[in-house]
């Protein structure tokens, strides 16, 4: 397999719990064990998790934060977008705050970590300064932030993106469960509609020293080199193609030679030979790709054993924190279907097309985050993210930010997802460190 170019590894890395230590473990502190395991029981409908975007079952996971940052008598709040802010005051109440933030929802289905992994961590890390006496240099918020998952109403980051005035547009949105728009569901969470319709800020990027989102892994590679936790150097973009068509024309399988034929399975089987072909290319090169088609289909209606395919349908999913290497794959992706078409006799027809541009971490905040990773040695890597988050929308608006990747087994939205709480542990503590240090 060729080796990733957005991945460098550091120290010398092992299974080892590590760092993390006695604080966490301390029997003042909340388990996280039983947190999660609490958490899993608001939503927990089997198999896995549905915490359905602005529903009671995401309300109940939001509740349940909230009484235990209660608990530690640290301040609670909803925005006007219905999203949870528990705070903690800094040393200069004058000062911009650093927000910790992530999303409580869940794909359908989904595991108990994706998500809430975040939330709970920054919960932790606020617990933590509690108990211990300490005031931090900043003023720190914790946002454990709504609708951040895309199946519900066909788009993603609804809370992070509510902060920034970005929402008004998707109040006609339909949710995927209940048939009803965004904003009733906004309505019946209390969130405050003419604020949002306005598409003014709820907090100007100023306001905002920072913002740092722990999270796990939603692929094998922070497992497959044995390391717990990952410094993220960006959030790769994303240029999609829900739906390319390819026709040509059906015949009899037996009766139409090669040469004669218009063969729209061969055609689209040798387009995406030819997009892998360049994919490996540019991993030779050192280059940071991913492309996926995750639909290929013939009409239900006429495939058979026996018969010439005269249409497919398919997907085109391209990755890269490069938006210069996105764009020279999209020319490369136009110029081989002329070819193709050319050549197989065949048209191919591209639908709407989709780009999420690739925002970078904050490269302060991350350099801040791999040294002070090596000074508690906590093993780590630097990688990119292959999965949008919550994080692109604050790095969009220009506010720094920064990512923390907790090794997970099974990938991600999936029941499956496995994180161990040693590595979680560690991640917590790097986060710590970062918000005191």
């Amino acid at each position: 397999m060729p080796s990733d170019p957005a991945i460098v590894q550091h120290a010398e890395l092992g299974e080892g719990l590590g760092p993390p230590g006695f604080a966490w473990r301390h029997e003042s502190m909340p388990q996280a064990e039983k947190l999660f395991e609490e958490l899993l029981e608001t939503s927990g409908d089997g198999p896995g998790v549905t915490r359905a975007a602005y529903t009671p079952s995401e309300s109940a996971a939001l509740d349940f934060v909230e009484r235990i940052a209660e608990k530690y008598q640290l301040q609670s709040a909803r925005d006007p977008a219905a999203n949870l802010v528990i705070s903690l005051p800094g040393q200069d109440p004058r000062s911009p705050f650093v927000f910790v933030g992530s999303h409580l929802d869940s794909v359908p289905n989904g595991g108990n970590y994706d998500g809430a992994a975040g939330v709970v961590a920054g919960l932790l890390c606020l617990i933590r300064l509690r108990l211990e006496g300490k005031v931090p240099p900043l003023g720190i918020k914790v946002l454990a932030l709504r609708g951040e998952e895309s199946p519900w109403f066909d788009t993603a980051c609804l809370g992070s993106r509510a902060i920034f005035g970005e929402l008004a547009g998707d109040f006609a949105r339909h949710h995927r469960s209940t048939g009803l728009s965004l904003r009733e569901h906004l309505q019946a969470v209390g969130a405050d509609i003419e604020l949002i319709a306005s598409s003014r800020k709820l907090v100007e990027p100023a306001q905002i020293a920072a913002y740092y989102e722990l999270h796990i892994e939603q692929g094998p590679i922070m497992v497959e080199r044995k390391v717990p936790v990952g410094v993220v150097s960006g959030i790769r973009g994303i240029l999609r193609f829900p739906s390319i068509n390819c026709f040509g024309e059906e015949g009899h399988s037996g009766a139409v030679p090669r040469e004669l034929r218009r063969d729209a399975v061969s055609a689209t089987v040798d387009l995406l030979h030819r997009i892998d072909s360049h994919w490996i290319k540019s991993l030779d090169q050192g280059l940071d790709l991913v492309i996926t088609s995750g639909m290929l289909s013939t009409p239900i209606e006429n495939h058979s054993p026996s018969r010439i395919a005269g249409a497919t349908a398919f997907s085109l999913d391209v990755r890269s924190i490069d938006r210069d290497i996105l764009e020279n794959v999209r020319t490369f992706i136009r110029v081989e279907m002329e070819t193709v078409q050319r050549e197989r006799n065949v048209k191919f027809k591209i639908g709407t097309e989709y780009l999420t541009p690739p925002e970078r971490m904050d490269s302060t905040l991350r350099s801040h985050l791999t040294k002070l990773a090596e000074r508690y040695e906590i093993p780590y890597i630097e990688i990119a993210s292959g999965s949008g988050h919550d994080a692109m929308v604050f790095a969009r608006n220009r506010v720094p930010s920064a990512m923390i990747f907790v090794r997970n087994e099974n990938g991600s939205h999936n029941p499956s997802e496995k994180m161990d709480t040693s590595d979680f542990l560690q991640g917590c503590e790097l986060l710590y460190r970062a918000l005191t240090e």
